[in-house]
């Protein structure tokens, strides 16, 4: 029992776990260039898709993705389609007209029900 006493150890400042049959995961090197011509590089995982823009963890300036050849690289840009917003779908399916009819109908059934209910009766 006395070769397993821990006495002695420094248990908060050294680990017991070692790195021995550990597999790291793949990993790539990506280079960006700063306004200023700084270079930096940031890891990535191997499966990451690589930003385009990185911000310099020294300068905080942002930096443009380089290529292996060091010059920057750049992707065609999709067209991104706006956000439709409810109002927008409504008037799809509706039109103006018939919204109007549709909100004077519910006033009038909302205004007649609430003469139903008096307090007091």
């Amino acid at each position: 029992m006395a070769d397993r006493s821990l006495r002695g150890m420094r248990l908060g400042t050294q680990s017991l776990q070692s790195e021995e049959g550990v597999e790291f995961s793949p990993r790539k090197k990506s280079v960006y260039r700063t306004p200023d011509g700084t270079t930096f590089e940031v890891v990535f995982s191997a499966e990451a898709e690589v930003p385009e823009v990185w911000e310099s963890p020294k300068s905080g300036q942002e930096g443009v993705l380089l290529d292996s050849a060091g010059e920057t690289i750049k992707t065609e840009q999709v067209d991104v389609k706006a956000p439709r917003s409810h109002w927008d779908m409504l008037l799809e399916r509706r039109t103006r007209a018939e919204l109007e009819e549709l909100l004077q109908e519910r006033l009038d059934f909302l205004r007649a029900r609430k003469g139903e209910h008096k307090i007091g009766a």
